[in-house]
């Protein structure tokens, strides 16, 4: 995906910027897509800040729309099962100050799904300008974080390449074996 979206930044130069806020406001929306083919398009298109600040735009942008869209369409949900785990709870009932630390915190992982975030502080008590400053201050060093790394795989030789490959493998086989020792127990 990464390659086609850079060939449509570099067909449609003059519109490259903003093809690339709607892109990422799509893939806010959607909430399930991760954004990081996008940030390395927009790295490898724009170069490192330039990129990176088109990034964090189009991010900050796509929160604040998913969670006006999702405010306004699925509120009702607010009583659903899942929604009563305890995990779910805190930022669900959360608002003010607390909602704010909360949203913050939970940008600054980056393995949390962002569109998991959102959904439900949209659905909860979180005012919309807690959100936007909230989501908006703590997606900056994750962006950043993301960015550097795409950076650097984008610049990496083929051994660096296969090396981080051969890594994944071996977290993901570690992780997937304490899972399923988990589930035999």
């Amino acid at each position: 995906m990464k390659d086609k979206m850079i060939d449509v930044l570099q067909t449609y130069s003059e519109m490259a910027y903003l093809l690339s806020l709607f892109a990422n406001l799509a893939v806010s929306v959607i909430g399930i897509v991760p954004s990081a083919f996008l940030t390395a398009a927009n790295l490898a298109v724009f170069g490192f800040w330039p990129g990176f600040w088109i990034s964090f735009a189009g991010e900050a942008l796509g929160a604040v729309v998913s969670f006006i869209l999702y405010r306004k369409g699925f509120r009702r949900l607010r009583e659903t099962t899942w929604l009563s785990h305890p995990n779910v709870k805190p930022l669900l009932h959360a608002s003010g100050k607390e909602a704010f630390w909360l949203v913050f915190s939970l940008r600054l992982l980056p393995l949390m799904p962002s569109g998991v975030v959102t959904f439900v502080a949209a659905i909860g008590r979180t005012s919309l300008p807690v959100f936007a400053a909230a989501s908006s201050l703590g997606k900056l060093p994750a962006l950043w974080m993301e960015a550097y790394a795409v950076h650097q795989l984008l610049h990496a030789t083929w051994q660096g390449k296969l090396i981080l490959v051969a890594l994944s493998v071996a977290i993901f086989l570690f992780f997937w074996r304490k899972i399923r020792q988990k589930q035999t127990e």
